[in-house]
């Protein structure tokens, strides 16, 4: 990993630079800088097939991201700068992506919470008090020992926010958090994702959803015709 040159004057979470996907001979998308604000919710809308999930992908790791370097501030307060693709060990703890249709594993939904902290090696106690808070928050401890395929659509949704923010990341990458849900489920989920910026994290969201979009504060960028405005009204 080398330096960085000084932290841009946005004071950004991270700063994702020549973020790039072609099919064939088009371009999907050709990003050259593309800062996430800190503390903000970022509605990301477009037309189907414009690359949205692709793009969130690339930034979370899961997709690759050749040529591609992200920026941000170390731990110790330096700027760091390295190749998106892999996504650095330092942002891995950072970011977190879910799903549009969450894969949850066939235990129990308080295992499923658990999971990524038992992957980080925590001390039992801790992850429990970690998960119990998580449990609350979403509203699901009725359900915590029941397995996943006996939940509803909203409560698989509200497991898949709880997984997430159990890890307390800074970015938190959600791909059409609302979709297939109505009524309460949905209410509830929105109510969720607005607590989550509330608390000082980036959330980015990829939705077509009029209630998310139109939240007090939110910030909505457009990904179209291989470009991305990110100060789109």
């Amino acid at each position: 990993m080398t330096p960085a040159s000084p932290a841009p004057a946005t004071d950004a979470l991270l700063t994702v630079r020549g973020l790039q996907r072609r099919i064939g001979a088009r371009a999907l998308f050709d990003i050259d800088t593309l800062p996430f604000p800190r503390a903000t919710a970022v509605v990301l809308t477009g037309v189907n097939g414009a690359g949205k999930t692709t793009l969130l992908r690339m930034v979370a790791g899961l997709e690759p991201a050749r040529g591609a370097t992200v920026e941000w501030t170390g731990d110790d307060g330096r700027p760091q700068r390295a190749p998106l693709d892999p996504l650095p060990p330092a942002l891995r703890r950072r970011i977190a992506y879910m799903h549009q249709h969450p894969y949850l594993f066939r235990t129990s939904v308080r295992e499923n919470i658990a999971y990524g902290l038992r992957a980080r090696g925590m001390h039992a106690g801790q992850i429990e008090r970690r998960v119990d808070a998580a449990l609350a928050w979403a509203g699901i401890e009725h359900v915590q020992d029941t397995e996943p395929q006996k939940l509803s659509g909203g409560e698989i949704q509200r497991v898949a926010l709880a997984r997430a923010k159990v890890l307390e990341p800074d970015l938190l990458l959600l791909d059409e958090p609302t979709s297939n849900l109505d009524g309460r489920a949905r209410e509830q989920v929105i109510a969720l994702v607005s607590e989550l910026a509330a608390e000082g994290r980036t959330v980015v969201m990829i939705c077509h959803d009029r209630d998310l979009i139109n939240l007090p504060g939110v910030v909505r960028w457009k990904l179209g015709d291989g470009r991305l405005d990110t100060h789109h009204r």
